[in-house]
């Protein structure tokens, strides 16, 4: 190997360090900060139902923004939102931790989903434009997608620690070091872009349809209120009506031409939507069934992160290349439907030995194999202009899968315990029977999502 191409070669995998560095510290926040709720809460006088806001106003940030974000990466250089956006994130988590009062509390968690959401939406974008040959680009993704499914179990684990021994506000403040790092290592290893130019696709009147809609409808899903609901549905039909008529769309509709992106963005949705339902109901069932505290319970989460990490990082690639993304895609979802599976074996009486643990590595094993060829068959085909986009976009369908994932199974085993509890059954008992039955509702999401990849890829994806 020649000492240019080598020093080429170390330059990018330390670029995809920097990449997946603000990636973890991203979903770490998003994670971190459910297990200092308790503490924040008596700290700074929250309601029970105001406290759902130090979560809510990120959602509705993040959520909102990714698609809008992943354009202005087109158009102003990935590089250029990516660092913007952890500059605003590391600010924003100064300010979240100096909060003296709920109002600046949820204010510095809006304006961390805003920094958030840049990092994010242009990150998958640039791996892709980074690693164009096939095996390189798998190992790439696969170490993409174990920060993205590990993270969200180490920040239960680090939250619990954090928060039990240097107090709430050091779930904020352990961004500022980080994210100053990445900021420093980004500058140094991410290439320059100078982007289309907004000339290029600079659609204002599209930008605010589609951001207010987005929010509106993320802030339906975890508030559910009928007439926002309703106007977030009009709005972002009046986008899609803007993106057929307008000279330089935000959101070019000719990309859904793409059989495949589209195909795996449905995917993707269903999948993540009873993978994020899982996370959340499996928390609940070991603190209020098996009587776990906030720590245990983030040790109890950690086989799973060690099942993707051993399959995602030394595995999936080598699967990858030799099969193709979409029938490693389909094997992981069927490994998260054996899965759900077993977890559906449990009762008041189970522990975490059994159906727990060993669900949770089966369920590991299929997310390191789905979510590495479900990221490769989301950017397949997508050129290099558009690549910010088709991030955004898969970001986008990411986020609204798992708040609808959580909200959704959250109700369904709601009203199943409450229910069973109204006509005489012991309170541990319906729980147990709430969280069967959202475990079943995420098996049969996770079989639909294989079927979408099975019949809609099938030509395109070998």
């Amino acid at each position: 190997m020649s000492t240019d191409l080598a020093t080429r070669t170390t330059s990018r995998w330390l670029a995809l360090v920097a990449l997946c560095a603000g990636q973890l510290m991203i979903i770490l926040d998003g994670t971190i900060v459910t297990v200092a709720g308790p503490s924040i809460q008596a700290d700074l006088g929250f309601t029970q139902a105001n406290l759902a806001w130090i979560v809510n106003a990120y959602l509705i940030a993040f959520g909102g923004l990714l698609l809008l974000s992943g354009r202005l990466g087109d158009l102003a250089g990935r590089k250029r939102i990516f660092t913007a956006g952890l500059v605003i994130f590391t600010i924003a988590s100064l300010a979240a931790g100096l909060a003296d009062h709920q109002g600046v509390l949820i204010a510095a968690r809006f304006v961390q989903g805003v920094g958030g959401a840049m990092t994010t939406a242009v990150a998958l974008g640039m791996i892709i434009t980074m690693f164009p040959e096939p095996l390189a680009r798998a190992k790439a993704l696969g170490v993409y997608a174990f920060v993205g499914s590990a993270g969200a179990s180490i920040g239960v684990f680090a939250g619990g620690v954090l928060t039990q021994t240097l107090g709430w506000n050091w779930v904020f403040y352990v961004n500022l070091p980080i994210g100053i790092a990445i900021i420093a290592l980004a500058s140094r290893v991410l290439r320059n872009e100078n982007g289309l130019g907004f000339q290029a696709g600079a659609d204002v009147v599209g930008s605010i349809l589609v951001t207010a809609g987005l929010m509106l409808g993320v802030y339906t899903i975890v508030q559910p209120t009928f007439w926002f609901g309703a106007v977030s549905v009009a709005l972002l039909g009046a986008f899609v009506v803007r993106q057929a008529r307008a000279r330089n769309p935000l959101l070019p509709l000719r990309i859904f031409r793409n059989r495949t992106l589209t195909a795996a963005n449905i995917s993707q949705m269903l999948m993540i939507a009873a993978m994020m339902g899982f996370q959340f109901v499996v928390a609940l069932y070991l603190q209020r069934v098996l009587g776990y505290d906030a720590l245990a319970t983030g040790l109890a989460f950690l086989p799973i992160t060690f099942a993707i990490g051993i399959v995602s990082l030394g595995l999936s690639a080598r699967l990858v290349t030799r099969f193709g993304p979409r029938r490693v895609l389909i094997a992981g979802q069927l490994f998260l439907a054996v899965g759900f599976v077993i977890l559906m074996q449990a009762t008041e009486n189970s522990g975490y030995v059994f159906p727990v643990l060993p669900a949770l590595i089966v369920l590991g094993v299929g997310g390191g194999l789905s979510l590495p060829s479900i990221n490769s068959l989301t950017m397949s085909d997508v050129a290099p202009d558009d690549a910010g986009l088709a991030s955004g976009l898969a970001n986008t369908t990411m986020q609204v899968g798992g708040a609808l994932g959580v909200a959704v199974l959250a109700a369904l085993a709601t009203s199943r315990a409450d229910h069973l509890t109204s006509v005489g059954e012991r309170a541990t008992a319906a729980l147990a029977s709430g969280y069967q039955l959202a475990f079943t509702v995420s098996g049969t999401l996770i079989l639909a999502a294989a079927l979408v990849a099975f019949t809609l890829t099938k030509k395109q994806a070998a």
